[in-house]
């Protein structure tokens, strides 16, 4: 079996557990620790495990769930965000037809995808979300470009965004849709889009310095956590953030190592159990397809992404 080829918190025992998971778990170990792309594992994603349970639940109406946002976790724009970070395949043709009907039914008049009938102004965080898994299924440029244009303008003084901005004034950035933002502008990227790239880019790079600026989790005044449940790691995060979350969304950019990162890795770090696995903590209330695993439970998703980082960022032992 290949081996990590720098990353000295991961031994050849916990890979080879994370091989035995999940078809989508074992794709992404494969590309992101071993650097191997498998398409043939990548198409199993979607006949086995999470992904075939996620793709079954689909209605003849084209939607899961109830629609676009209803009910939260088992809408399509949750199993959207959960199949893309999955890996499904980017030419799903069920994921795709989703995504297209979603762009053409739910944009509200400030561009933005709305699912408020009462709520007139769009959801940055929502959007965020949305600009990830529609350029991921290959959305046409033209389709993402009014997302694009109310997202730019969202962007807010501190660097980063906040959904409540345009709602009841905000005037600091949130951690949550700061974050949404930003992994939606790195798919975009990795994507190959083109329209408004310089612009989308340099907000990324000013929600990483609104990140750093909080060393990911702490108050600029207090130097105190900002919620302790930012200290917690989670999979799947759904809209919410925490270190690892972040941690994880620096690595996708491209972000240097940088000092102000020490904080949040300690924080990761703490919790590696002696067997170099990570734990579930407790999941976010709500129906889900796929049944969290129960709190305290080797979680394979957390121990990769954890890893993932730690190829990056890990510092000496």
């Amino acid at each position: 079996m290949p081996r990590p080829t720098h990353n000295v918190y991961v031994d050849d025992s916990v890979v080879a557990w994370l091989l035995e998971q999940d078809p989508a778990v074992e794709f992404q170990t494969r590309r992101v620790l071993l650097g191997h792309y498998e398409a043939d594992v990548q198409e199993r994603i979607g006949r086995e495990g999470a992904g075939a349970v996620l793709l079954s639940a689909r209605g003849v109406h084209g939607h899961w769930g109830r629609g676009f946002y209803q009910p939260k976790w088992t809408s399509s724009h949750y199993t959207l965000l959960e199949l893309k970070n999955l890996g499904l395949s980017r030419d799903n043709p069920e994921a795709g037809e989703t995504v297209a009907l979603i762009l053409r039914e739910e944009k509200g008049r400030d561009g933005g995808l709305n699912p408020s009938k009462t709520v007139k102004a769009s959801d940055a965080c929502i959007n965020g979300m949305a600009l990830g898994y529609a350029a991921y299924f290959g959305a046409p440029e033209a389709a993402l470009a009014s997302i694009v244009d109310f997202l730019v303008d969202q962007r807010m003084a501190d660097g980063g965004f906040n959904c409540e901005l345009n709602r009841s004034g905000a005037r600091h950035s949130s951690m949550h849709t700061t974050i949404c933002v930003m992994e939606g502008i790195t798919e975009y990227d990795h994507s190959g889009y083109q329209y408004r790239l310089a612009e989308l880019l340099e907000a990324r790079a000013t929600c990483v310095e609104f990140l750093l600026r909080h060393r990911l989790y702490r108050s600029e005044r207090s130097g105190q956590p900002i919620d302790t449940e930012f200290t917690r790691l989670h999979y799947p995060p759904r809209w919410h953030f925490d270190v690892l979350r972040g941690l994880d969304a620096l690595t996708d950019a491209g972000v240097q190592p940088d000092p102000r990162m020490k904080d949040a890795l300690d924080v990761l770090i703490r919790p590696r159990r002696p067997d170099g696995r990570w734990a579930a903590n407790r999941a976010y209330p709500g129906a889900t397809y796929v049944p969290p695993l129960p709190a305290g439970t080797p979680s394979p998703w957390i121990t990769l992404i954890a890893l993932r980082v730690l190829n990056k960022y890990a510092p000496p032992k």
